[in-house]
């Protein structure tokens, strides 16, 4: 999403944010979220029902370039959603590909998984939101990823301390500890991938 050209025309049109999102029948924060970029994955049909009612056109709205452009919203990516992933206390990953998400194709994931818990709230993750994930077995220092801890898995921010043979997973809310793992507790711990993006219930 172009945020700023988002803005632009909606200002220009005297749009407000509860109007355009009675017309898109969603929440006012969810299009607060689209605004500011804080959601990228909008649904296809959402972001033409937004580019019409802006007087735009989804390749303009969403800022993509090139020949195949026009071809974007009509080519949604579909990504397979491996079960739950936990923001509080670690559950069970299932693998099984229980059913698929369909997100733009922009959007550089590889699948989604749905949080469960409040433990990443203060990064706008919460109970119910789907998280697309990006696979790769490394992520740097502050990056959000799924974890798989033995047979479990969980979403956290990393912190990585090769020297000290020392990993910390930090949630992003107060109520809940840090969990460090240290040494041969590492041979437990598995990255799945980096979080880049998520789609809100609200």
């Amino acid at each position: 999403m172009n945020k700023n050209k988002f803005k632009e025309l909606r200002k220009a049109r005297g749009l407000t944010l509860e109007y355009i999102a009675a017309e898109l029948g969603t929440s006012k924060q969810t299009i607060h979220r689209y605004e500011n970029g804080v959601i990228t994955n909008i649904p296809p049909e959402k972001i033409e029902r937004l580019a019409s009612l802006l007087g735009s056109t989804p390749a303009e709205l969403m800022g993509w370039h090139g020949d195949d452009a026009s071809q974007r919203i009509t080519q949604p990516k579909r990504l397979p959603m491996l079960g739950e992933i936990a923001c509080g206390t670690p559950i069970y990953a299932n693998e099984e590909h229980e059913s698929y998400v369909i997100a733009s194709p922009e959007l550089n994931a590889d699948f989604c998984l749905r949080a469960h818990g409040d433990s990443m709230i203060r990064a706008r993750i919460y109970d119910g939101d789907v998280v697309f994930i990006r696979s790769q077995d490394t992520v740097e220092n502050g990056e959000i990823a799924a974890v798989i801890i033995g047979d479990e898995a969980t979403l956290k921010r990393i912190y990585y301390y090769p020297a000290d043979q020392k990993l910390m997973l930090m949630p992003e809310n107060p109520n809940y500890e840090p969990m460090m793992f240290i040494g041969e507790e590492l041979d437990e711990i598995k990255i799945l991938g980096k979080a880049v993006a998520f789609q809100s219930v609200l």
